[in-house]
């Protein structure tokens, strides 16, 4: 599964663990995406939304 938002191209980002020495390790951070259905050209379509992009276009519905 692609996690990447189909409206805002939100995707995954980098960052680091610090633990309690103070060691740094790489890790990632996936956007919150859930498939849902949209329309396009008045034709239902199937994406990948972030919960953001959810809530604004409930907000406008």
């Amino acid at each position: 599964m692609s996690k990447v938002c189909a409206i805002c191209g939100k995707g995954r980002t980098a960052g680091k663990n610090v633990s309690h020495s103070n060691r740094h390790t790489v890790r990632s951070f996936s956007a919150n995406v859930h498939k849902t259905k949209l329309e396009v050209d008045g034709k239902p379509v199937n994406a990948y939304v972030c919960t953001r992009c959810k809530r604004t276009m409930n907000k406008e519905a």
